[in-house]
């Protein structure tokens, strides 16, 4: 079988009920900035607006009106951040922006933060660890503590699973699955 041409997920679009409520938490919570908006050529002629933190990328996040009544179906969007300092200081953030019902989770591979947009969307907040373990998995880790501790009690909670191992080793595995 030959190799997968190279393909990277570059951005999010989905439907929504309210655009200038979601442009606005999006711009509020995240920073992003519209790039464009416009009315589609599509059926239903949606309203649409781009948004990115990148400008390299036209947009990263497509909002498009026409969402119908009903639960979403998306089950998390997720921004990547550079490091667990990082993560608590976004928690910080979303304390003092007024975001409710923050639910922060240590899995073992990552150490993430979801919350709710303003239509019920989970987003996710998160950074990788040092370590692979099956997932499922996953705790509740307080945010406030020390970086230092919370590695600690990640490490700890990794290492008591058959499953774990430093996460260079697990990529190495993947990697032959994916060539």
């Amino acid at each position: 079988m030959s190799a997968f041409p190279e393909a990277q997920l570059a951005h999010v679009g989905y439907y929504c009920r309210d655009l200038e409520k979601m442009v606005a938490f999006y711009t509020r919570v995240f920073g992003f900035v519209v790039t464009d908006t416009g009315v589609s050529t599509r059926p239903g002629s949606p309203t649409m607006a781009f948004m990115s933190r990148n400008p390299d990328e036209h947009h990263q996040i497509a909002l498009a009106t026409g969402r119908a009544d009903g639960p979403t179906t998306i089950n998390q969007i997720s921004f990547r951040v550079a490091g667990l300092d990082e993560v608590r200081t976004w928690h910080r953030r979303l304390i003092d922006l007024g975001i409710e019902n923050i639910d922060p989770r240590c899995h073992g591979n990552a150490w993430s933060l979801y919350f709710f947009d303003p239509e019920g969307n989970r987003i996710e907040i998160y950074t990788p660890t040092d370590w692979y373990v099956g997932q499922p998995f996953g705790q509740t880790f307080d945010p406030t503590k020390p970086a230092a501790v919370l590695r600690a009690e990640c490490a700890a909670m990794v290492a008591s699973d058959p499953t774990h191992c430093p996460m260079g080793e697990w990529s190495a595995r993947v990697a032959a699955r994916i060539s």
